[in-house]
């Protein structure tokens, strides 16, 4: 039995129970909303992890992507990036490894961690390979088995990534083509062996195997723009068309899944993307890398990210996978992970403040946070920031000698105003 399938049974299980508590909100509501695909908990049966719920009435949560490559190995850094990314806030970790020992290096990260894992098997299947379209559709179902049995939480498989898709991409005038790893693997395969694509045209099978261990499907967009001239075309929305098709399968099957979106998009075409998305995909959660809403800015597209994430997270989108300043760069220091995680928390709380299901709630923080201000009372101020360490260190190296901040100090407005009304109350 998977969780959905307990859920459309009517039973509330502890994972169930478990989100409930930690977000505030009635456990028949969310056995409900997992039941009908609306809310997804990662969680496979092999598997360790805690219980994290993403969708509809759920505060947005944060995905931290680590990993080696083949130009720069170090178990112990992604170890430490996986810690450090949940110490700053990640919900989720996916490891997107291409070099060294694939196995040792994700069990070695999932044992230091308690948070879902989630991984990429297709990279994993093109690495025994001089080439990747050299691997077998075997190789392919046998990498997603592996990774299952092995106790991931949620892999992505681009199964949208069709014929159709590939046409729609011959036909247009993207400047980029296509930036998605797992998406470009898959194209190349297809063309190079003149196939359709295994997880797409056997795309039963790879449910069957998510069914047996309650692995989450996540959808991946192959075919999201990398760019913003590249942010609404029809290669992308040929795709989420597809991608509905198979949130429907899988819901039948009582397989959880959620579906990637894009990438690189103009702040005043997000709605556009995630509401589409949205309702093409049936109110499936909606994974984001970003999105980022300017092409200009390498160096700074953790910022870039968490513009387009709390744009996006106010149309609907649930899941956030942050970006780092090493984006488009270089492979991400432990510094850039917290950086990067950070800067995506204060997206997602941006966010929640006007999502339904968590407004008054992430309000509450807030408005803690204002009374905090107005007392000048610094050590609560730091406890409810986000990070409150770099807020301290910030404050300590600039303070005065009075209890107000460096840029007022006796001339705070906050300050001259309640020394003002505490004098004419006196006088009343």
């Amino acid at each position: 039995m998977t969780l959905m399938e307990d859920a459309k049974n009517g039973m509330i299980t502890p994972s169930i129970r478990d989100v409930a508590e930690l977000e505030g909100i009635d456990a028949e509501t969310v056995r409900s909303c997992v039941a009908r695909g609306l809310i997804t908990i990662p969680k496979n049966i092999m598997g360790r992890s805690c219980s994290f719920g993403i969708g509809k009435y759920m505060s947005t949560k944060i995905n931290a992507n680590i990993g080696t490559s083949r130009d720069f190995v170090n178990i112990d850094e992604e170890v430490q990036k996986a810690k450090t990314a949940v110490a700053y806030g990640a919900d989720t970790i996916m490891d997107l490894s291409t070099g060294g020992n694939l196995d040792e290096i994700r069990k070695q990260i999932m044992d230091s961690v308690d948070v879902p894992i989630g991984t990429v098997p297709i990279y994993q299947a093109a690495s025994s390979h001089k080439t990747v379209v050299d691997m077998t559709s075997d190789d392919m179902f046998d990498a997603v088995r592996k990774h299952a049995e092995d106790g991931v939480d949620f892999v992505t498989i681009h199964a949208g990534v069709n014929r159709n898709a590939l046409e729609r991409l011959k036909k247009g005038d993207r400047i980029t083509n296509v930036v998605s790893r797992g998406g470009s693997f898959t194209i190349a395969w297809m063309l190079h062996n003149d196939q359709e694509n295994p997880f797409y045209y056997e795309y039963d099978y790879l449910v069957e195997i998510a069914h047996e261990y309650d692995l989450t499907l996540s959808l991946g967009d192959g075919m999201r723009p990398g760019c913003i001239h590249d942010a609404s075309d029809a290669p992308k929305f040929m795709e989420f068309i597809t991608l509905g098709e198979l949130v429907t399968q899988a819901r039948e099957a009582n397989v959880q899944t959620f579906v990637e979106g894009p990438g690189h998009v103009p702040a005043d075409e997000i709605a556009l993307s995630v509401r589409g998305m949205k309702e093409l995909c049936h109110g499936a959660p909606l994974y984001l890398l970003g999105p980022l809403v300017t092409d200009i800015a390498p160096g700074y597209d953790h910022i870039t990210g968490a513009i387009g994430g709390t744009i996006a997270c106010m149309y609907g989108a649930d899941f956030l996978c942050m970006t780092t300043p090493s984006e488009h760069l270089a492979l991400p220091t432990v510094d850039d992970i917290r950086e990067g995680a950070t800067v995506t928390k204060i997206a997602a709380h941006a966010a929640d403040l006007t999502k339904e299901g968590q407004r008054e709630r992430s309000r509450v923080r807030d408005d803690k946070m204002a009374h905090a201000r107005l007392d000048l009372d610094w050590d609560t101020q730091f406890d409810l920031a986000i990070d409150g360490e770099h807020a301290r260190k910030i404050r300590e190296k600039r303070v005065t000698s009075g209890d107000a901040c460096s840029m007022c100090g006796e001339l705070c407005a906050m300050k001259i105003v309640r020394e003002a009304l505490e004098e004419s109350n006196h006088k009343d």
